[in-house]
């Protein structure tokens, strides 16, 4: 069955309330939410499970502090690969889906095939990491970028705009 027919929810001023008030607080009470988006508390909860329901809500996260973690380091590296078939993208793809210190893995256009956004603990770890990378199958060159520091770091997507 083809997901677009099946969606629930005709996107209204009340769901883009709903999105945006769940994207800065993800553990608002429905009631708290409800109150919000003026309306009552059971039809703000069918809105919410529908939203589920069709996708527009993937899940909900704890924002945790890296540095208390102990990552003391973030990197992103751009990734070229020696091949852009279908085989050789998806395998590496699979690759560091393993590495839990790649947090994001995004296929670009221009500049390499891959960026990845990668916490390590220290440099000694963003070191071994790198040379993880760069030793994979299929990767030709590697560009890491280590960040100073962070000015903005949103999540989601800017609802209703």
């Amino acid at each position: 069955m083809d997901t677009k027919d099946s969606k629930k929810v005709k996107m209204d001023q009340i769901d883009l309330r709903i999105l945006t008030d769940l994207q800065d607080d993800g553990r608002m009470t429905n009631v708290e939410l409800a109150r919000r988006a003026g309306i009552s508390a059971p039809p703000c909860l069918r809105r919410v499970r529908a939203l589920e329901d069709d996708g527009f809500i993937h899940g909900y996260h704890a924002e945790v502090d890296a540095n208390l973690l102990g990552f003391k380091e973030m990197f992103f590296a751009l990734v070229g690969l020696s091949s852009q078939a279908q085989t050789v993208l998806q395998a590496f793809e699979e690759q560091v889906a393993k590495w839990p210190e790649v947090r994001e893995c995004h296929m670009i256009r221009g500049g390499g095939d891959f960026l990845l956004k990668i916490v390590a603990r220290d440099k000694d770890q963003r070191d071994e990491l790198t040379m993880q990378l760069t030793s994979a199958d299929n990767v030709i060159k590697v560009t890491t970028l280590e960040t100073i520091r962070t000015s903005r770091d949103l999540p989601g997507v800017p609802v209703g705009s």
